[in-house]
């Protein structure tokens, strides 16, 4: 364990995600040597305008340099010098070269949060909670140029309940990453585990998610919105017009009723609005200008009708 293997990416595993830094600190503690941590330096200038990267702080506390180079390339050779047999990485967020993937003689392995080949690309967490699926998990991968496209070590599979939001859901998986990492790593590195190729004909691939996907149309289904809401949670934001106000929906659910689509439903101290199939359910948000709030809180403080 004492040859060195060098970390890239920031562990959040979805947009607008915070991380509790579970890989790095699991090798920390299993006592591997990690001399680095190289972080896309378009992440820490974006992080920095937001919040710092959580990566940042366990690396400073365990005195580990990160690095944010300009282009990941043209580092190579200041890479190298660390002599690093092999490399792990979660979600660093860009491309890794073939130049810098060469550089360790056992690879980069690479935690994934899906079953690959579905959900390749830089949404997974999202997309499934998007198209309501009934599994996900996590991928341990020999990192290829070709995003997503490298052979597997490992699989392991999450059920869903169907109501996971993105934070608790990436949280999960990079548990689940940093336990199965820990566990398979001696054998990636002594070659006694072998990766499997992936069937590319099985391959999915998800988008980004744009901004302008925050906006909740009534025109769909609640069911659908409500999945929106968790998916969109903490970025981009999902957000709806009533009565005149602009509100970040924060935590909502479906329920069945009919009424004209984009119309306010208020029953109770609840609210929500119609849709197209049923009604979306507001249970918490934030008003213009407020801190988040329950809907009864809202309702009490801003009348709807």
């Amino acid at each position: 364990m004492n040859e060195p293997i060098l970390f890239f990416g920031n562990e959040r595993l979805a947009t607008g995600v915070t991380s509790p830094v579970l890989v790095l600190q699991s090798l920390i503690k299993a006592g591997y040597n990690v001399p680095a941590v190289v972080v896309a330096q378009e992440n820490k200038i974006k992080s920095r305008k937001d919040r710092a990267l959580e990566i940042e702080a366990v690396a400073e506390a365990n005195n580990i340099p990160v690095l944010a180079p300009p282009k990941l390339k043209e580092a190579a050779a200041d890479l190298q010098k660390y002599g690093a047999v092999a490399a792990v990485l979660v979600s660093y967020g860009k491309i890794i070269p073939q130049e810098v993937i060469d550089i360790f003689p056992k690879g980069i392995i690479n935690i994934h949060p899906s079953l690959l080949p579905k959900h390749r690309g830089p949404t997974p967490i999202e997309s499934v909670i998007l198209s309501g699926e009934k599994e996900t998990g996590v991928s341990l991968m020999q990192l290829a140029a070709k995003m997503d496209a490298g052979d597997v070590y490992a699989q392991e599979t999450v059920l869903l309940r169907g109501d996971e939001a993105k934070q608790q859901l990436a949280d999960q998986l990079l548990n689940m990453g940093a336990k199965m990492l820990v566990h398979y790593l001696p054998d990636i590195l002594s070659g006694q585990l072998t990766p499997a190729q992936q069937n590319d004909s099985e391959a999915t691939y998800d988008k980004k998610i744009e901004k302008e996907a925050a906006q909740l149309n009534h025109d769909k289904p609640a069911e659908e919105l409500a999945r929106e809401v968790r998916a969109y949670a903490g970025w981009p934001k999902s957000r709806v017009l009533l009565a005149k106000k602009e509100l970040v929906v924060t935590q909502a659910h479906a329920l069945p009723g009919n009424g004209l689509p984009g119309g306010i439903w208020i029953e109770g101290h609840n609210f929500g609005m119609y849709c197209s199939e049923g009604i979306l359910a507001i249970d918490s948000l934030i008003p213009p200008g407020k801190k988040e709030m329950t809907a009864q809180a809202f309702l009490a403080g801003y009348p709807l009708i």
